[in-house]
């Protein structure tokens, strides 16, 4: 992208020396890739994950992330049209809202849509998720846990005992039902459990060039 319409002060106030600094920086980091970049993406996460971000990252050497500080990510866009860094970025500011991204890329929103539609990585469902299946154990041996856990599984609010050793059940139990939301006991049986119910993924809502402002993508 060429150089930007104007010379702009940004103005940082109500933070601490180590806090203005940091955010002067990021302000400057997220304009020099405004310069570097043909295309800008804005992304949501679902069930952020920050081992799985950096693995993005990784896979994305040759582009840009920037995550939170959304005030922040404002000013360094602009707020309006005549605090905007160059023409037509400050329509991104009025899309930067909770927990939103921001990618600067050479490549194509074809390219870019397609990528992240087919991403999706399987996690831990966390509490506050919904259970995305019914997990239900029958009464019995629960071979695959060591009886040094047994304790702690009952605290977790499953009905076992041990018996000659071995973690046992005392009756059926409903660990969760699709739809619910899980509280971080149930998150924690369904992790020892080994099911997964949280997806990670990136949904590209919009792309921007300087040519074409801003554009939604499906």
């Amino acid at each position: 992208m060429p150089k930007s319409k104007r010379a702009k002060v940004v103005q940082l106030t109500k933070a601490d020396k180590q806090g203005f600094e940091a955010k002067e920086k990021l302000v400057s980091d997220v304009q020099e890739s405004i310069d570097e970049y043909a295309f800008i993406y804005l992304f949501k996460v679902n069930n952020m994950r920050n081992s799985k971000l950096k693995d993005i990252r990784q896979k994305w050497r040759q582009s840009r992330f920037f995550m939170g500080r959304n005030k922040v990510l404002a000013l360094a866009f602009g707020k309006s049209e005549e605090e905007e860094y160059k023409p037509g970025t400050h329509q991104l500011t009025d899309n930067i809202s909770g927990n939103v991204g921001v990618l600067f890329s050479n490549q194509d929103p074809t390219y870019v849509s397609k990528w992240f539609e087919t991403y999706k990585e399987a996690d831990f469902a966390r509490a506050g998720d919904k259970a995305t299946e019914t997990i239900e154990l029958a009464a019995g041996p629960l071979p695959q846990f060591a009886h040094s856990i047994e304790p702690h599984l009952r605290k977790l609010g499953l009905p076992s005992s041990l018996d000659k050793g071995v973690v046992t059940l005392l009756k059926d139990h409903t660990v969760c039902k699709a739809g619910e939301v899980l509280n971080a006991d149930k998150a924690n049986v369904l992790k020892l459990l080994g099911h997964q119910q949280a997806t990670f993924s990136l949904n590209v809502s919009h792309s921007f060039t300087e040519d074409g402002g801003l554009q939604e993508m499906a």
